[in-house]
């Protein structure tokens, strides 16, 4: 464990040691990846996956059939069904509480101006499923937009090294109604959902979380298709002073090492917890801070994924708190409650993008449309204004577009 004085130079330091989607060989790899989807479609599909996943499979055979994922449940544990019940109840009952109703202003002159919201047609669901399969990713993606109201929603998940989908993550997706799923991973993956093949239809947008080529498949498919966002290892911020429990902060460090390429940093008033927890962990970053002032600012420096406040008064530092993907208060909210169980997703802004992004959310499904109706009075009063700007811009038929209606 390093500790480390942070600025701007180390801030970027940090961001670098994750930007390793944007390595020149995986950007290459992925754009040979993405052309052989384009020209060859499923063929290349295939062959992907055997290389990559030593799985030999027939493009009948890529997409999961139905029996198989409502035959899931074969394979569970009856107690983790009783489990996915309930965190599927928890992040429904959060994005319900989120749905959007649509706005609007009129006037007496006949001036009518609307906002609304529409779903997004069909998107794509990576599920990671290389080391472990991330079941919760599920849940936390398909759950929101389905609040949203997408039509269709297609998972694409690696297979095993049996050819088939882990059964958990098909018996989330039973349960969410989710009926299509195909067996790719990777780049290949990303690229099949924005471009098409023939068995695996194109999508409008990709969420999900994913390795260094999945992410980097995500960057240059970005305006084939929309996407969450370009999400680096997952990380988090502690803040702690000497009130907090040294076991507490060396459990959730630890949590967050379990994860490739997790990054785990500590931020604290106390010199004796920073010596306490050097002692015990041997991965991460410590910092000291002389104030919670202090504290704060560097994790708004930082804009970290997962913020974790340790504190006597967790509320207090909070208020200080401009940038964060998702803020855990207390000793008794850690990390793993976001990752799994208390609703809000565990798709979160990465690498310093929290100071501009934010976690998955209903509106990360939608898109708005405005609606603009005017009478023909209403009309004429702006008649003029219009006029102006338009011939300003030298734009003489946007001026005749309106005059035209009052000869």
């Amino acid at each position: 464990m390093r500790s480390i004085t942070l600025h701007s130079k180390n801030i970027q330091q940090l961001y670098d040691r994750n930007m390793y989607y944007r390595r020149k060989s995986t950007v290459e790899k992925v754009a040979r990846i993405i052309e052989d989807i384009r020209t060859s479609g499923d063929a290349a599909v295939i062959k992907y996956t055997r290389r990559f996943d030593k799985v030999q499979l027939a493009a009948k055979d890529l997409r999961v059939a139905e029996s198989e994922i409502s035959g899931a449940f074969q394979n569970i544990k009856p107690e983790f069904v009783a489990t996915l019940k309930l965190v599927i109840h928890n992040v429904n009952t959060f994005y319900r509480s989120q749905v959007k109703k649509p706005c609007s202003v009129k006037s007496e002159e006949g001036i009518v101006l609307k906002e609304e919201f529409r779903p997004i047609d069909t998107v794509g669901v990576y599920i990671p499923a290389g080391t472990a399969p991330l079941v919760s990713s599920v849940y936390m993606t398909v759950i929101p937009a389905k609040i949203a109201g997408v039509k269709r929603i297609v998972i694409v998940t690696p297979p095993g090294k049996d050819g088939h989908v882990n059964p958990y993550i098909l018996a989330v997706a039973n349960l969410l109604n989710v009926n299509e799923v195909y067996k790719i991973g990777g780049a290949q993956a990303i690229a099949a959902l924005a471009l098409g093949t023939k068995t695996v239809p194109r999508v409008d947008k990709i969420v999900g979380p994913g390795n260094a080529y999945v992410t980097e498949a995500k960057r240059q498919l970005f305006g084939y298709v929309d996407i969450d966002m370009l999400a680096g290892p997952t990380e988090l911020v502690v803040i702690a002073n000497r009130y907090s429990n040294p076991d507490f902060v060396v459990a959730d460090f630890e949590s967050q090492l379990e994860h490739a390429g997790g990054l785990s940093i500590l931020i604290s008033t106390s010199k004796q917890l920073i010596r306490q927890v050097k002692g015990r962990v041997q991965g991460g970053f410590v910092i000291y801070a002389k104030n919670m002032e202090e504290a704060a600012d560097i994790a708004n420096r930082i804009a970290p994924e997962h913020l974790q406040i340790l504190t006597s008064d967790p509320v207090r530092v909070a208020r200080m708190i401009r940038h964060a993907g998702a803020i855990f208060l207390g000793p008794y909210s850690p990390t793993p409650l976001g990752d799994y169980i208390a609703g809000p997703s565990h798709v979160l802004p990465t690498l310093g993008t929290a100071k501009f992004a934010s976690g998955l959310s209903i509106s990360s499904f939608m898109k708005t449309s405005h609606l603009i109706s005017y009478s023909k009075k209403a009309l004429e009063r702006v008649r003029e204004p219009i006029e102006r700007v338009a011939l300003t811009e030298g734009l003489v038929k946007h001026a005749e577009s309106v005059n035209v209606r009052f000869k």
